[in-house]
């Protein structure tokens, strides 16, 4: 799947690329995952919006906090992937891209995910180790993991 990558701070963001962020987070986190939370957490605000697009929608998105904001280590969040572009390898290169773009951003330091726990296996194979216990967020196994980079 040939996607369009663009990186914008919040600020950045155009009205319809937000609402299409927001759209695709509430789609899958809440509808499909069935998970009621507050998806918007304040930190949309003072984080960077990575997103891979096709002529119809956003179909891979990320953002990236500076350290401090979640962790003390730079992180990915908000980790989504359209349903219709799944196993197209899009998640793969989101992340690369993602890592690629936190380095660029932030300096060369690690980087912290909070990760679902079935996708362990996925961020492991992209070089993060898993760091700490699993814990329950919105009713989903989650377990920190860190990259070295």
């Amino acid at each position: 799947m040939e996607l369009n990558w663009i990186c914008k701070s919040f600020s950045e963001l155009s009205n319809n690329e937000l609402y299409d962020i927001l759209r695709l987070r509430s789609e899958v986190f809440v509808v499909e995952q069935n998970c009621v939370f507050l998806d918007m957490d304040e930190k949309d605000k003072k984080s960077w919006h990575l997103f891979g697009s096709n002529e119809k929608e956003i179909a891979a998105y990320v953002r990236l906090l500076p350290p401090g904001l979640s962790y003390a280590e730079m992180s990915i969040g908000r980790v989504v992937t359209s349903p219709r572009a799944r196993k197209s390898g899009a998640g793969r290169t989101l992340m690369l891209n993602a890592i690629a773009k936190c380095i660029e951003l932030f300096g060369t330091q690690p980087i912290r995910i909070g990760a679902q726990l079935y996708l362990k296996k996925f961020y492991h194979s992209l070089g993060f180790e898993p760091s700490g216990d699993i814990y329950l967020e919105d009713g989903i196994e989650h377990i920190e993991m860190l990259m070295h980079t």
